[in-house]
């Protein structure tokens, strides 16, 4: 991958599938992984929000890279997050990850104790520092109650590591100025800005919605760079209604994305009612009816 997409553009953040016992289920994420990259996935983002990672155990996270790593090859791009507000223990799930054959670490900001800037900045040179791997800083100051500042994301640029950002800090001026003065990797978390942030120098995005419609996604991106941009806003606001149904209608994401896909969440998340999984599964069909109207 090239330095201004290392991961590539089209990325999904992947649910992580259970048996109906709670337990987890590799074999089906496997098949899902593999699905997702036929699909026009460049590379997966295990072990997210999306992947329900607070509350997966630390065993099961390494088991879940393992298997996808196996099931999709040395070819796409295995992203895996490693977050938590405890700098030590971000650092020992990195180095289990490198070992579990990941790629790259999804780093999130520590949340929750709202360290200031110059905490933020050592929190992930020190996570930077304890493997070989790349690093994407996840600025969603939303949850976390700490945005990474634009001082302190120049500031980790210079980490050669620190290659790319995940950004939901819903700044579009902010993040168009930090591509240009440090070329730092820029994918949109938000997918309603999927398209704007690319059209500014983003590199793509990390998508939750991926998880349904990697295609349809992925194709908005295809027209912009083919040079089709009446084309791309159009296939962009096509999927809007069914992304403000996943990602803004009260539910998390994990929630509606496995609505549409089937299997449990766990406690404390609660499975969509029928009223919201009938209306997502009616922006699906939507969105795929309007697909095939040429």
């Amino acid at each position: 991958m090239s330095t201004e997409r290392p991961f590539g553009r089209t990325l999904c953040a992947m649910i992580t599938p259970f048996a109906p016992s709670g337990a987890l289920d590799l074999d089906r994420a496997g098949e899902l992984a593999v699905h997702l990259v036929a699909e026009g996935c460049d590379g997966l983002v295990l072990n997210g929000t999306t992947g329900e990672s607070p509350t997966t155990t630390d065993a099961e996270k390494t088991a879940l890279v393992r298997a996808v790593r196996a099931a999709v090859g040395p070819g796409p791009s295995l992203l895996t997050g490693v977050g938590t507000a405890d700098t030590r223990h971000t650092a020992e799930l990195a180095r289990e990850a490198e070992k579990a054959g990941a790629d790259g670490l999804l780093v999130v900001t520590p949340y929750y104790s709202r360290p200031p800037q110059a905490a933020v900045e050592a929190h992930f040179l020190k996570v930077a520092d304890a493997t070989e791997l790349p690093v994407m800083v996840y600025d969603i100051p939303g949850r976390t109650g700490t945005r990474v500042e634009p001082a302190t994301m120049r500031r980790l640029a210079e980490h050669p590591r620190i290659v790319a950002v995940k950004d939901c800090s819903y700044d579009l001026l902010a993040a168009a100025r930090l591509i240009a003065e440090t070329g730092l990797a820029y994918y949109s978390g938000s997918e309603e800005l999927n398209l704007p942030l690319y059209a500014v120098g983003g590199a793509g995005y990390v998508s939750t919605v991926a998880n349904v419609v990697p295609r349809q996604l992925r194709a908005v991106l295809d027209a912009f760079d083919a040079g089709d941009t009446a084309g791309a806003a159009l296939l962009h606001a096509r999927t809007m209604p069914l992304a403000e149904l996943m990602m803004a209608s009260g539910l998390p994401g994990t929630v509606t994305a496995k609505a549409l896909l089937g299997g449990p969440v766990r406690e404390p998340l609660q499975p969509a009612d029928r009223e919201a999984v009938d209306g997502l599964r009616g922006a699906l069909e939507a969105l795929l009816q309007a697909e095939s109207v040429v």
